[in-house]
């Protein structure tokens, strides 16, 4: 996948996981697109791995999957800055 579909695709699973687990979380919409944007590939790395799906491109499975992998990072950062 190209570089700008990555993008988009972090933009829609780091906004979905932000719907999900609403709150306030340092750094704003930047955060939230990079954290999408890591949490796409990590969810691609763990379903992929696991049977689950793939992201493969802007389809409602790879952004499911993306989605569950931003909300597992953003589980992780709360936990994180928390401790801060």
């Amino acid at each position: 996948m190209s570089i700008l579909v990555w993008l988009l695709l972090g933009l829609i699973a780091g906004i979905l996981a932000k719907f999900v687990m609403p709150g306030r979380d340092a750094g704003g919409i930047i955060v939230t697109v990079a954290l999408g944007v890591v949490g796409a590939i990590i969810g691609g790395y763990i379903g992929t791995r696991f049977g689950i799906g793939s992201v493969t491109g802007i389809n409602f499975e790879s952004i499911l999957v993306a989605t569950g992998g931003a909300i597992l990072l953003l589980i992780l950062y709360r936990l994180v800055s928390r401790r801060r």
